[in-house]
């Protein structure tokens, strides 16, 4: 065994010799100064990439994912209105933070498609094509939710917006825009789920349905700016050192306090609005109405050997319910199957020029007009029929959706043609720059109609009816423009009384599409300040007064005497759907004006300028990187 010690019996003479060192050399050698800067630097750099790396990436995807499942419950079929208020938070926690995570506007996106693909899914079942009309329209509605986050957290970190004037702002002009580009969709606005509190969506007649949004998203923003960071520090949502801003992000302060109280009273004020406007309503008894709903899927509906079958079946309809005395029977969205054939005015010589193959005898067929005036005689009732019309145009053969007016004693009278079309359902976008579109509807490359060119005001015993087809009375700006247009002097001697939707819901099966499509219709009563009665092929048919109101009507008829007694099944607390039915009630006529009528979509407006701005200062301000933190 040998040892590291030196013993006590050697002598220094048994020691190596070792050669004299200078004291120089004994001393450690000192790095010239380029060394010692370069590594300062490295460790500078070190330091200063550890402040500013991202958070990791899974709690945005969490927040995100959270945020469409609860979105997607607040809406039709779970239609669970309370968590409208609550679906936007997580989402605008990821506004909160100073810097954004790994991933996270692919995260928001990803959530965006998590919301909008099973929202949506109602779609396919209109055809086997539809199912790529269903993702294309999921892929474009998800674009908006980290449009939304980039947005306002633009506003809120370069502009230094507070969190619940940002986030609110941004999300209506969002909504603003849904509402126009690519020929609009106005469906699903967070406003939307609120439809059973009556009061807080009076505000809807000064600003649309985007002041209820509004105060939703004002709301979840000011609860989300109170949250405390520990919570996001769980989730991960911080880096791992943080800087001074994010240290701060959890002191409640003067500033927090402020921003409560206002958010609280803006939503007291609002609250308190919608009371006063209940308040000042006079509802009087206008006509009596029938709404005839049938129950025939759209297969049906196409095939021309089921046309008089379908007819029968709506006359039986009818004749249970002229036995309450209507003054107004309606009839859904093409019910009456044999188009209504109109000359417009044009000589035998030009209709041989635009339509060579169409016998001229044919130009002057009179039997569907006899025929739907001697319902209407039958009936003792004025009636509005939805059927389609050709009509000779100036170039050629027009085809129209159209709603037909029809008197007991004069017969047809007016007819409304639809303006706002449903692209791939009724006309193909870019039929002749991009022909393989047509792969994505499901009629042959020569199907289309042609919008139609003004609104209508149907007139019977002092009353004034505005007509709007299907998926019209979704869309505010129309039905707006449908109100002050059919008011043909601007008189109250010609204000409309009612509106009329006759709608033919049979593409979706009873899915809940008839339930959101009601719900969004609710909307146009409250910002016009005017009743709305549907008919609606295999339902939802329903009356709806000036405060949105789906109401319960005087008389509802089982046309399958399955024992459904009412509009709502009691059992399940949902609307009856996919049936024979007839609806019978007297309109509630509203004595109150609505400004939203009168200005538009000014709120709305103003928001979408603001959203424009900020989205455009952000372009212009993201390449400037901030400076590196320093120790």
């Amino acid at each position: 065994m040998t040892s590291n010690t030196i013993s006590s019996e050697q002598t220094p003479s048994d020691l190596p010799e070792m050669e004299p060192q200078s004291v120089s050399d004994t001393q450690p050698s000192q790095p010239d100064s380029s060394q010692e800067n370069a590594l300062g630097q490295d460790i500078q750099r070190i330091i200063n990439t550890a402040r500013t790396s991202p958070a990791p990436a899974w709690g945005a995807w969490a927040l995100s994912g959270l945020s469409a499942g609860l979105m997607w419950a607040s809406f039709t079929p779970v239609d669970f209105g309370p968590l409208g208020w609550v679906c936007l938070i997580p989402l605008l926690l990821l506004v909160r933070l100073p810097r954004p995570t790994r991933l996270m506007y692919t995260a928001t996106y990803c959530g965006g498609l998590l919301f909008a693909i099973p929202t949506l899914q109602w779609m396919r079942l209109g055809d086997a094509t539809m199912y790529v009309a269903w993702i294309a329209l999921a892929f474009y509605l998800a674009f908006y939710f980290p449009v939304f986050v980039f947005l306002t957290r633009t506003a809120v970190h370069r502009f230094h917006v507070p969190l619940p004037a940002a986030a609110p702002v941004m999300w209506v002009g969002l909504e603003y825009m849904r509402a126009y580009l690519l020929t609009g969709f106005s469906w699903y606005y967070i406003g939307h789920t609120q439809y059973r509190w009556t009061e807080l969506i009076q505000i809807s007649d000064i600003t649309g349905a985007y002041g209820v949004s509004f105060i939703v998203v004002m709301l979840a923003a000011c609860f989300a700016d109170l949250l405390p960071v520990s919570l996001m520090k769980r989730l991960q949502l911080f880096p791992t050192t943080l800087t001074p801003e994010e240290k701060n992000l959890d002191q409640i302060g003067r500033k927090q306090l402020i921003q409560t109280a206002v958010c609280l009273g803006l939503f007291l004020s609002v609250l308190g609005y919608g009371y006063v406007r209940r308040s000042q309503a006079e509802f009087t008894d206008g006509a009596r109405i029938a709404l005839i709903q049938g129950n025939f899927p759209t297969s049906v509906k196409h095939d021309p050997n089921q046309w008089r079958s379908m007819y029968l079946k709506h006359l039986v309809l009818m004749g249970a319910g002229v036995r309450y005395q209507p003054d107004l029977v309606i009839w859904p969205e093409t019910m009456f199957r044999w188009p209504m054939v109109d000359r417009n005015g044009k000589t035998n010589e030009q209709l041989l020029e635009i339509a060579p193959e169409i016998p001229l005898n044919k130009w002057d067929e009179p039997s569907v007009q006899k025929t739907l005036k001697n319902m209407s005689q039958e009936a003792n009732a004025a009636m509005v029929i939805g059927l389609d019309t050709i009509s000779a145009g100036d170039d050629g053969v027009e085809q129209f959706n159209s709603a037909v007016f029809v008197r007991p004693d004069y017969g047809i009278t007016n007819r409304y043609d639809k303006i706002h079309r449903v692209p791939f359902g009724e006309y193909l976008p870019l039929r002749d720059t991009l022909p393989f579109l047509q792969v994505f509807s499901p009629y042959g490359a020569s199907f289309g109609i042609q919008p139609g060119k003004h609104a209508a005001n149907f007139e019977y015993k002092g009353w004034n009816f505005a007509p709007v087809i299907c998926f019209e009375d979704t869309v505010p700006q129309l039905v707006r423009s449908v109100m002050n247009q059919s008011s043909t002097d601007g008189s109250s001697d010609d204000s409309i009384d009612c509106l009329i939707n006759l709608t033919n819901d049979g593409w979706f099966h009873g899915s809940s599409e008839l339930d959101q499509h009601l719900i969004t219709a609710s909307f146009r009563c409250v910002e016009n300040r005017t009743p709305m009665v549907r008919a609606v092929n295999t339902g939802i048919s329903a009356v709806i007064d000036g405060d949105g109101m789906i109401v319960e009507p005087d008389v509802f008829i089982d046309g399958d005497n399955q024992g459904r007694k009412a509009l709502v099944n009691p059992k399940t607390g949902r609307w009856n759907k996919s049936m024979n039915a007839v609806v019978i009630d007297t309109v509630p006529l509203d004595n109150r004006t609505s400004l939203y009528t009168k200005y538009g979509d000014w709120f709305a407006g103003l928001c979408c300028f603001c959203a424009l701005f900020v989205f455009f200062m952000g372009l212009l301000m993201f390449k400037r990187k901030p400076a590196p933190v320093k120790a």
